[in-house]
């Protein structure tokens, strides 16, 4: 029996009439683009990451760009993140105009090395966007120091964090905005693309308001230039619904991943951090034997992938950028040796078992 890496179709037959009936009654409102379901959508998910405000966009991508554009961001100013992420967070950033600037990561959690923050900050550094990463937040409370002691906006990517806490704090919630993603494959997913905003600041919403809807308060009447991406109404009736059963997912996830955490032998399996609370977007080990063993799996029937076998200072699309091997070591090395399991709410514990059990015979 082969054992997919990710499943949908079981939480959509659970959610089967839930879902149904959002869908018919947006169809029968006849209102499909900035109507009441997304209205509710903003404020049940504002409420959910305990901000003031929540802002629905067409994706995540589009999220971290409008969010940088929100906070000042110009062309020529640059952006620090990490290398260790879904190319979007960098494409969101050229798409503002800026330049990414990379730094390091902690090996055991994969996320920004606030250690290193510091050295990478110029006087074009006009944002600082750490990725809560897999489902774990980044180390916070320094990265957001390091921010104030030098007057630049924290924007969280917690596009793979719905749910995920730092220090009793829900990611969203910490840095001036952050930008959330609901592609399927999501924690909470939509059933296409879809994203969204949130924040504390009044002015920054309406600021993404404007700038989600051609810069248009009032239609056909623009205050400034903008763009086209804003969450449809049938997407928010459906993460309406969905909302509701975030929480038990990912308590199913956490459940699933200690049960890989007592079984798994030979490889080193995620961290999670002494101040966070890890939601498992992915379940991600390393070893450096990452390809044998995924090819080991593969012949079995098991699926694997890779988050993210290349960093993005090393992608093709990045050369302008002038770096190479070596400037990002750690970075390089867990790309090296990363790999990600099979971990899904409604995934049987019995296949987890053989998962475990495969690779504990490889090693």
């Amino acid at each position: 029996m082969r054992i997919e890496f990710n499943d949908l179709r079981p939480q959509h037959r659970l959610l089967r009439d839930e879902i149904r009936s959002a869908v018919e009654q947006v169809l029968d409102d006849g209102w499909f683009v900035l109507g009441r379901q997304g209205e509710s959508f903003e404020r049940e998910f504002a409420d959910y990451c305990g901000v003031a405000h929540c802002v629905g966009v067409g994706s995540g991508t589009e999220a971290i760009h409008l969010a940088l554009l929100a906070a000042g961001v110009q062309p020529g100013d640059d952006v620090i993140t990490v290398s260790l992420t879904a190319v979007p967070t960098c494409s969101a950033i050229s798409f503002a105009g800026a330049r990414p600037v990379f730094v390091d990561i902690d090996p055991r959690t994969f996320t920004m090395d606030p250690n290193r923050l510091e050295d990478a900050i110029t006087p074009r550094t006009r944002a600082i966007l750490p990725v809560h990463l897999y489902g774990q937040t980044a180390d916070m409370d320094p990265i957001l120091e390091v921010g104030r002691r030098h007057g630049i906006p924290v924007i969280e990517d917690a596009c793979q964090a719905h749910g995920a806490e730092y220090r009793g704090r829900r990611a969203g919630s910490m840095g001036v905005m952050a930008a959330f993603s609901f592609y399927p494959t999501k924690n909470l997913g939509a059933v296409g693309d879809a994203g969204a905003v949130t924040t504390n600041d009044p002015e920054l919403a309406d600021r993404l308001r404007l700038l989600r809807n051609y810069g248009q308060r009032k239609r056909y009447f623009h205050e400034s230039k903008g763009f086209n991406s804003r969450l449809d109404e049938l997407q928010a009736a459906i993460l309406k619904v969905k909302l509701r059963h975030l929480n038990h997912w990912n308590e199913a996830r956490r459940a699933k991943a200690r049960l890989y955490d007592s079984l798994l032998r030979g490889v080193l399996p995620p961290l999670e951090a002494e101040y966070a609370r890890h939601v498992y977007h992915l379940y991600v080990i390393r070893t450096p034997r990452r390809d044998e063993l995924q090819r080991h799996l593969a012949e079995l029937g098991i699926g694997s992938l890779i988050h993210y076998p290349v960093p993005v200072h090393l992608q093709e699309a990045y050369r302008d950028l002038g770096l190479g091997r070596g400037v990002l070591p750690v970075t390089e090395m867990c790309a090296s040796e990363i790999l990600s399991l099979p971990l899904y709410p409604e995934l049987p514990d019995e296949q987890i078992v053989e998962v475990a059990e495969a690779i504990n015979r490889f090693g």
